[in-house]
């Protein structure tokens, strides 16, 4: 802030920037907690931006989305604590028969089918991880066994992917649609128009991934006697699962006919959770609900909200965009090497940037700000931002949903960064050779 104002930024945009800048580093290294960092830029905004009556620092708190988080974290709340979820996975594993190759393929494909009843990549990590123990530890695999860390290092890098495909898969896609709303001028993303968007890019992602980790661990499971059949045992379903499991289902035919009713995807899942926690119809006491929820999503995703705001409305946005467009000078004539130069720009941000929330805040408006001054569709560009940054684990705490299993796998960090390059070199081929071909045959193009 005491730096001379660069030229074409204004004085408010310097402090918003300024106030990125230092909720970035905080976020990234979590000197603080990343929930006291948000509320901070909250404080910072309306002490150095002049905010009087604090709106537009309490902006991203107003937005519909937020409330939808709400909602599909009761869900997955409710889903985890009624034993649906443990009951799901171990069915999953013992459809595998005992061969490890069909364990493992298994597993990736139950990282998209169980995100529609436990959205949350973190909580659909912390329930798999204990289960294939069972199953590893029942064959007699040892840690450092490459079969071992295949399995480990899929879960920990590969997990969230299945969740950014749906609209109710936590914080990234939350986050992503909000803004992308925010600054595209289109009304609102549906729960199946994000799914129709970006499911097949994210699914090829996912076996793609899937297939070089297995290659990479190829070892691991020419050693493996196909014989063995995981040793584990559902209970007998109970009235909490049988009822979890009817709301589940309600929710997600909302979600499914949104095209015929017109509800936002937030109200179905604020019906969810108020059925959840209505006394003796639901399945979570109020106490409980409060001390397990995860506040902390809740309060990231506003603030990053009310940040990428203030950027945009202070200009701080359009003028890195003006930065940005400027180093293509001469490209203004081929669209795709502009999105190259803004894809590999996007991967730079993610390496820098560990914190996902905190990545989206920052690179979606500075990508959709460089579409429009380039003639080029800014939905397309935030979308394809969104693919490269979330694509990508490059250290062992780069995220929640993979910090526990790289810990307790004892995974180091050049494996999981290496991964990380093959991923972002992965989800570049896959904007370019899936994605944009994909969108334009749904009538989204790059030029339009």
């Amino acid at each position: 802030m005491l730096m001379p104002t660069p030229n074409g930024l204004t004085e408010e945009g310097q402090r918003a920037l300024a106030i990125m800048v230092l909720a970035v580093v905080l976020w990234s290294t979590e000197a603080l907690h990343i929930a006291v960092t948000g509320l901070i830029s909250l404080v910072l905004l309306v002490l150095f931006q002049g905010v009087a009556d604090i709106g537009g620092a309490l902006h991203g708190f107003s937005q519909p989305v937020c409330y939808f988080l709400l909602g599909i974290l009761t869900l997955g709340l409710a889903v985890h604590n009624s034993g649906l979820a443990e009951r799901m996975a171990i069915s999953l594993i013992r459809m595998s028969g005992g061969s490890p190759k069909r364990l493992y393929f298994q597993m990736l494909v139950s990282f998209a089918v169980l995100t529609f009843a436990l959205p949350s990549a973190s909580t659909r990590g912390a329930i798999l991880v204990h289960v294939y123990e069972q199953v590893l530890e029942s064959w007699g695999v040892d840690k450092s066994d490459r079969l071992y860390k295949a399995l480990m290092i899929a879960m920990a890098s590969l997990n969230r992917l299945g969740s950014t495909a749906l609209l109710a898969g936590g914080i990234t896609p939350v986050v992503a649609a909000a803004l992308i709303v925010q600054y595209g001028n289109i009304n609102d993303f549906s729960w199946t128009g994000w799914f129709i968007l970006m499911a097949l890019p994210f699914y090829v992602m996912l076996l793609v991934g899937g297939f070089l980790v297995f290659i990479i661990y190829n070892s691991g499971f020419k050693q493996r006697n196909d014989a063995l059949v995981p040793n584990l045992v559902n209970n007998p379903i109970s009235k909490q699962e049988i009822r979890v499991s009817i709301i589940l289902i309600g929710t997600a035919l909302l979600w499914f006919t949104d095209a015929f009713h017109g509800l936002p995807p937030a109200v179905p899942a604020l019906i969810a959770m108020v059925v959840i926690l209505m006394p003796k119809v639901g399945l979570l006491d109020w106490r409980y609900f409060e001390q397990n929820l995860g506040w902390t999503n809740f309060f990231v995703i506003a603030t990053s909200l009310s940040l990428a705001n203030a950027l945009v409305t202070s200009g701080a946005a359009g003028w890195f965009a003006e930065l940005l467009v400027g180093s293509v000078k001469g490209l203004e004539d081929s669209p795709l090497s502009v999105l190259l130069v803004m894809s590999v720009s996007a991967a730079i941000a993610r390496l820098l940037m560990p914190n996902i929330a905190a990545y989206l805040a920052l690179v979606i408006p500075i990508a959709m700000s460089t579409a429009a001054v380039m003639g080029m569709n800014p939905i397309i560009c935030g979308l394809a931002v969104v693919i490269v940054g979330d694509s990508v684990v490059f250290y062992p705490a780069g995220g929640t949903a993979s910090v526990f299993i790289y810990i307790r796998a004892e995974i180091r960090s050049p494996e999981v960064f290496r991964l990380g390059i093959i991923m972002t070199l992965v989800s570049i081929a896959t904007v370019f050779c899936v994605a944009l071909p994909y969108w334009n045959m749904l009538g989204q193009n790059l030029t339009s």
